[in-house]
């Protein structure tokens, strides 16, 4: 028995259709990850699961007694009091009451006054009249089982441990199904990491939306698509669904395809002369109209987005020369005798946990800060573009376009003017959207505003920090494509692993105390060249191509063995490089209608390379086993 269905469920604000008909049954145990563009309508379909968005038509079909809970996408600003009493919150009266006993005890222990006694044995009589004493034990089980200490202060936590009491604040009512909005935003690798694990051992029933692949493939069971309206359940991994996606993607431009032929031919033959018209088929003709509407009424996918630099002068080879750089925050040692050389495109990641120094670090290579001691030397030519969402302010009351140009309506990009609409059409901006304020729009559209205004300035270095909250999955996967051809140098703060490992050319990891160490490659390469940091981590297995970007620290091999080692990494891109252009060439529609020699001899060329690069596989494998 479902413990949720949604049946024909529709919902509009405005003239804008979110749901049409829309139909969903949630099952115990299910772990379901909700995806789908900005402004789909993810965050409503929750609070209609919720309770507290009612839909304009269908029905939210519940099954008896069955307990719903949401950790909301924010952490609220006026949360005051202690752990125990935000997390026993979430039992409604009963837990006031609990809340009250728990501060009268603690004030007994420090004070013991007849007024205090009289209000405890007030309160014990209240509580056992509801049966409250049961809820006492799930708040202290929930308390453990969380890791919190019920009488810290919550103004004194992090938000990552913030993000953990209302975790429990929703899990203390025990709930059957337990709604995660974006559980991830802020957190850091560590926190996800717990969160994660948390999840997974969770016996009840789990919906949430996430921007965090990593976390999706790890623990979504099922895959909801909010897609124009419409919710299509996939029952497969993030992975599966994806190439199933691609798959029907693919089927469906050819169908459209063939649909548009036909309906050209309609066309031709509806406009033949006049006797032709008069001898015409009227159920054809009906046949053609009804095409027509089909085709007006489609719903066309939103384009990609499409991220375009400004041209720049290149910087100077060295980027910043760091020498035994020391800082410290009140006697608090953030980097300790760090040394580094950044060259012009590189492309590094800055992972560690929130408060450990990662933006102090990019205002020290800035100059916003000045260290301790040691020096850091700027190269030559730089101008840097950098992307913060605490530093960065949208007018509320201007429109989106005006937020992103001022002077006039034409931009220019790459040293071509460019319409504003047209430019922020490719960031998915409708002409309507772009006219309309910023108040109006949603989280991931501010984000993706942001990132127009960013792209609009020239730079031959980018400093992003923490760009993905917010973003869909397609915005991402185009984000991460664009900032893999951006011909710059990039430093990358980010708890998004998945983000890190598709861009980044080494890892800089704050790992406390101050100590600041470099790692080839992306977050799993930092994982398997230092595996004691995360033991309990199954991390996902890596191809290939992934594995050359590492280059761990050789100790048993040969001073040649190590030398073939450190040069194979660009022997096998360069071999790669080559495979694609032999691909390329031989993919070509005029391939075969050369003559057989040539014919032959590209298709040798393509087997010699791929023969090669197994064996120079084979002998990475062989090297870094044998160290």
């Amino acid at each position: 028995m479902a413990l949720l269905t949604l049946h024909d469920i529709s919902l509009a604000f405005g003239p804008e259709s979110l749901f049409e008909k829309a139909n969903l049954a949630i099952n115990e145990q299910e772990r379901i990850c909700i995806i789908g563009r900005n402004g789909a309508g993810k965050s409503s379909l929750l609070k209609i699961i919720e309770g507290k968005q009612q839909p304009d038509d269908g029905k939210v079909i519940r099954a008896p007694n069955v307990k719903i809970a949401k950790l909301q996408q924010d952490i609220p600003t006026d949360l005051t009091g202690t752990v125990y009493d935000c997390v026993a919150e979430g039992l409604g009266q009963a837990g006031e009451l609990l809340k009250q006993y728990h501060a009268v005890t603690l004030a007994i222990s420090d004070n013991e006054t007849q007024t205090n006694l009289n209000q405890l044995h007030q309160l014990q009589s209240e509580i056992e009249a509801i049966n409250g004493w049961n809820m006492s034990q799930q708040i202290d089980n929930i308390l453990s089982k969380m890791q919190l200490n019920p009488d810290t202060l919550l103004s004194t936590l992090s938000g990552g441990l913030l993000r953990r009491v209302l975790l429990a604040k929703a899990l203390v009512t025990d709930p059957d199904i337990l709604l995660l909005d974006e559980p991830t935003n802020h957190l850091d690798i560590d926190t996800i990491e717990w969160l994660e694990h948390f999840l997974l051992g969770f016996k009840k029933t789990l919906l949430f939306i996430t921007h965090d692949r990593s976390l999706v493939r790890r623990i979504a069971t099922r895959i909801v698509e909010v897609d124009f309206g419409q919710l299509h359940s996939w029952d497969c991994t993030f992975d599966d669904y994806q190439n199933r996606k691609a798959t029907q993607l693919a089927a469906r431009e050819k169908e459209q395809q063939l649909f548009d032929k036909r309906l050209a031919e309609e066309e031709k033959w509806i406009r033949k002369g006049i006797q032709a018209r008069r001898t015409r088929n009227e159920g054809r003709v009906r046949k053609l109209l009804a095409m027509r509407k089909e085709r007006a009424n489609r719903r066309k996918t939103i384009g990609e987005v499409n991220l375009e630099q400004h041209a720049v002068s290149t910087s100077g080879r060295k980027v910043f020369d760091i020498y035994n750089l020391n800082y410290s925050i009140n006697g608090k040692p953030i980097i300790k005798n760090f040394s580094m050389q950044i060259q012009r495109g590189d492309k590094i990641g800055i992972i560690g946990k929130n408060g450990s120094g990662k933006s102090t670090f990019l205002k020290l290579l800035l100059g916003e800060l000045q260290p301790d001691t040691g020096t850091i030397k700027r190269g030559t030519h730089l101008d840097w573009c950098y992307f913060d969402q605490k530093r960065e302010r949208l007018d509320e009351t201007m429109t989106v376009m005006d937020n992103v140009s001022e002077e006039g309506e034409h931009v220019m990009i790459n040293g071509r003017s460019k319409h504003i609409i047209t430019y922020l059409h490719d960031f998915l901006f409708t002409p309507e959207r772009a006219r309309a304020p910023v108040k109006t729009l949603s989280g991931g559209e501010r984000n993706r505003l942001l990132l127009a205004r960013l792209f609009m300035r020239p730079s031959n270095l980018l400093i992003l920090d923490e760009p993905t909250n917010d973003l869909d999955a397609e915005t991402l996967e185009l984000l991460e494509e664009k900032l893999m051809e951006y011909q710059g140098t990039l430093l990358l703060v980010s708890h998004d692993r998945s983000f890190i490992d598709n861009i980044v050319t080494s890892t800089l990891v704050f790992e406390g105390d101050g100590h600041l160490q470099e790692y080839v490659g992306g977050y799993n390469d930092y994982l398997r060249q230092h595996p004691t940091v995360i033991e309990t981590i199954d991390a996902k297995p890596t191809s290939k191509k992934d594995k050359i970007k590492a280059k761990p620290a050789t100790q048993k091999l040969s001073f040649n063995e190590k030398y073939e080692l450190e040069h194979l990494p660009q022997k096998i891109e360069s071999l790669e490089t080559e495979q694609q252009h032999l691909l390329a060439v031989v993919s070509k529609p005029n391939f075969y209608q050369q003559s057989t020699d040539k014919i032959t001899q590209t298709q040798q060329a393509l087997t010699n390379v791929q023969e090669e690069l197994e064996s120079l596989y084979a002998r990475w494998e062989h090297l870094e086993d044998k160290q």
